[in-house]
This record gives C-alpha cells, sequence and structure tokens, in this order.
C-alpha cells in the first residue's frame, strides 16, 4: 500500500511539472538587438502562460548559427530534462547562399536525433530570398515540409510570417524583428505550439 502510494504520488508530480519547452534557433530565437524579456522565447512563454498552460520556455538560440552549427550543439543545447523543441534554423544557410542540400541534411539529423530522445518537435520553417533564383527558393523552402514529414514533427511554415518586409516590425537591419514584430510571430505561431504542448500532455 506504502509503495503504490509512493507511485501515485510520483506520477502526479510527473503530470504536474510544467512543459519545458527549448527554442533551438539562430539570432531570431535569441533575439537579436532585443532584451531577454523582449525575445521570442520569453514572449511564447508569457503568451502560453496567458492561455493557461503550465509551460517554461528556454532560449537556446545563437546568433549566426548555421544549421550546420546548431546540429553540433545540439546534444549539450537541449538538456536532460526539455519534453519539446522548436527547431528554428536555416536563415542564415539561406542569407549565404549555402547550398540547400546542406541544411536539409542537418536539420534532417536534428530532427532524427531529437525523436531518438521521444521529444516532441515543432519545426519552424524559413523561405529563401527570392533573389537565389527559383530553383535555388523551390529546394530550400521545400526541406522544411519534407522532413516535417519524415520524421513526424509539427510544421510552423514560415518562422517571419507577418513580419518580413515590414519596416516598422524589424530593426534598421531590415533582418531581425522589433519587439513588436516579435509579437506577431508570437500571435501567429501560437496555435502550432499550443498542438506542440497538448502532445507531450498526450504522452503524460
Amino acid at each position: 500500500m506504502v509503495m503504490l502510494a509512493g507511485a501515485c504520488a510520483a506520477t502526479v508530480r510527473a503530470d504536474a511539472a510544467p512543459v519545458r519547452i527549448v527554442a533551438f534557433g539562430d539570432s531570431l530565437t535569441a533575439g537579436y538587438g532585443l532584451s531577454g524579456a523582449e525575445a521570442f522565447p520569453a514572449r511564447l512563454e508569457a503568451a502560453l502562460q496567458a492561455k493557461g498552460h503550465d509551460v517554461t520556455v528556454v532560449n537556446a538560440g545563437v546568433s549566426g548559427d548555421t544549421s550546420s552549427a546548431g546540429l553540433a550543439r545540439l546534444d549539450w543545447s537541449i538538456g536532460a530534462d526539455a519534453d519539446a523543441v522548436i527547431v528554428e534554423l536555416g536563415a542564415n544557410d539561406a542569407l549565404r547562399g549555402v547550398d540547400p542540400d546542406v541544411p536539409r541534411r542537418a536539420i534532417d539529423q536534428i530532427l532524427g536525433r531529437l525523436k531518438e530522445r521521444g521529444l516532441e518537435v515543432l519545426l519552424a520553417g524559413m523561405y529563401a530570398p527570392p533573389n537565389l533564383g527559383d530553383d535555388y527558393v523551390r529546394r530550400f523552402n521545400g526541406l522544411y515540409p519534407e522532413l516535417a514529414e519524415k520524421h513526424g514533427a509539427l510544421l510552423y511554415p514560415f518562422f517571419l510570417d507577418g513580419v518580413v518586409g515590414n519596416a516598422r516590425l524589424n530593426l534598421p537591419d531590415g533582418i531581425h524583428p522589433t519587439a513588436a514584430g516579435v509579437d506577431i510571430i508570437v500571435e501567429r505561431i501560437l496555435p502550432s505550439v499550443e498542438q506542440l504542448v497538448a502532445r507531450v500532455a498526450a504522452k503524460r
């Protein structure tokens, strides 16, 4: 009877623990040019909590990271206490004109390794600049839905949806969102992140 009570208590504690989401990405995740409280992970955590979700969102963004750089730091960036991961990588690959096969291989390995760990994943897609040509754009943009389907990950097609090209929502560099831009990103991605949280809850 005592052992049963202890097991039940442990189950309750596990179910009651906040869902721990790691936002794993580049400067768009890290919050380049913004305070920590204005960065995407902090604003996402606040939005989720405002809707009643018991979550913690960890900022594992590193400015300048390509997909390959993200792969290289994957194991030490995603702690053993993580429940889910938002993968936001590829913007720097596209800005540098890296062959789309390179981020494809890196993100494929990232999703595969997270899946092996039993972590739920939301893949945040990126669109290549149109000046790189139709073939590049097709190959780059297509890697996100294809890899999400391959690994059973949730997909948010374009991380900068509603923000890209809007001077009011971007810093003077025209690349990184302002705090107001981050709030737009959070508002639009929130339903997909709620699906991610629901997947974690269903496994508990």
